[in-house]
């Protein structure tokens, strides 16, 4: 997941670069643009391992938007900004689970075709966000990590595309519902973890000023 490969913080030397701020900006409207698509096309289909997907894509907007706008700014600042984005992560992660587990319920079974058609567009984004990134995989650890993490997400998008095979093949909505618990568990995790270190920072700020 983005939320858990991906660092926050980017190296002053990487931040100078215009080329590499113009690929982030790039990146970063993309992703937020998919992110909405995605998770809208996802409720439309009722089909949940597209919204879980679209987390992906959140997270990784997030990361973009933090490395570029608060990269700079005090501890503090980079901490909240991380904190936002952990509580933003785990409210989709636990929505979205929580939808899964409703939809296994009473039994509903997303449109496969609308979760081919939105899962290849995603993972055409991601490739080309990591096409974008890929002169940059042997740049400092933030530039490797953010190429790292859009060639990962690659993964998640085929995960959907396997769901969406397996409920055209079956009619059943379990394939997206196991590939939805799995991704929303990931982001569920990933946004916990980004919790606990952005408090933990919090927390280390407020003791070194009351020092």
């Amino acid at each position: 997941m983005a939320d858990s490969c991906c660092g926050a913080g980017a190296g002053k030397t990487a931040l100078n670069d215009p080329r590499w701020r113009r690929v982030l900006w790039i990146a970063l409207l993309l992703n937020a643009a998919m992110f909405v698509v995605e998770f809208g096309a996802g409720v439309s289909a009722q089909s949940r391992s597209l919204q879980a997907d679209a987390l992906d894509f959140l997270g990784d907007a997030a990361n973009y938007a933090i490395s570029l706008g608060v990269a700079g700014m005090a501890l503090t600042w980079r901490a909240r900004a991380a904190l936002i984005k952990g509580i933003s992560i785990l409210a989709f992660g636990l929505w979205v689970l929580g939808s899964a587990i409703w939809a296994f319920i009473i039994g509903t079974t997303p449109e496969p075709l609308a979760m081919g058609v939105i899962g290849t567009l995603a993972l055409v984004v991601n490739v080309a966000v990591a096409l974008m990134l890929y002169r940059y995989r042997s740049g400092d650890a933030n530039m490797r990590s953010v190429w790292i993490c859009s060639r990962n997400d690659a993964i998640g998008n085929i995960a959907v595309l396997f769901a969406a095979l397996g409920v055209l093949g079956t009619g059943s909505a379990l394939p997206d519902l196991i590939v939805a618990a799995l991704m929303a568990t990931l982001g569920i995790v990933g946004g916990c973890q980004i919790l606990r270190q952005a408090l933990a920072e919090l927390r280390g700020e407020r003791l070194s000023a009351s020092a």
